[in-house]
């Protein structure tokens, strides 16, 4: 909420197995005075894992679909971010606790890079994460009721809607203060514990 001066904070995560399905027939739209309808029979056509790191400071997002969800993609990723963001800026990484990125081939490609900072959302939390509201938003309006004859398209319309967000994009703001947010979140039992 207060990133230190010459740093970009970034809200990273990943969307895996998102699936390209072909419905058998096509969908009548929404029209007025009628329910846009959707098929429940389709053909699977494979999956792609969408990495994506949300700039919190103008809303911008960073995004690769790539094959599996593995260490190796998760470097590739932070590979891809590094050559994205200016020289000179410290990186601090907002991240869920997922074990793929604490395995040690990815803390190792860290230290080979001094600038990064890795912020760890505790666990069962990666909600508070704010990549996970670009997911809510791209499934929504771009995902959930596509049509995919194959990954390739899958990954065309994941690329063509982030592109979009991008030339348009804008920070999320808080409507409530930290100290408010924080002070709610202690009295729930389950997260208090």
């Amino acid at each position: 909420m207060d990133p230190p001066c010459h740093a970009v904070v970034l809200s990273i995560d990943e969307k895996s197995q998102i699936q390209a399905l072909d419905r058998t027939q096509p969908g009548v739209p929404l029209q007025p005075g009628k329910c846009g309808t959707m098929t429940h029979d389709y053909k699977r056509n494979g999956t792609t894992t969408l990495f994506a790191a949300l700039n919190t400071l103008d809303g911008s997002v960073v995004g690769r679909c790539l094959p599996k969800h593995t260490h190796k993609e998760v470097i590739r990723f932070l590979n891809a971010i590094e050559r994205v963001v200016p020289v000179g800026k410290v990186i601090h990484a907002i991240v869920d606790n997922y074990a793929t990125h604490k395995r040690p081939k990815v803390l190792e490609g860290l230290a080979d890079h001094p600038r990064w900072v890795f912020h760890f959302t505790p666990t069962s939390a990666s909600r508070i994460n704010a990549v996970e509201g670009f997911f809510s938003i791209i499934t929504r309006r771009s995902i959930w009721r596509g049509v995919f004859k194959s990954v390739a398209d899958l990954q065309d319309a994941i690329t063509r809607y982030i592109r979009e967000h991008n030339r348009v994009s804008k920070p999320f703001v808080w409507t409530k203060p930290a100290g408010t947010i924080l002070a709610k979140i202690a009295r729930l039992p389950a997260l208090s514990e």
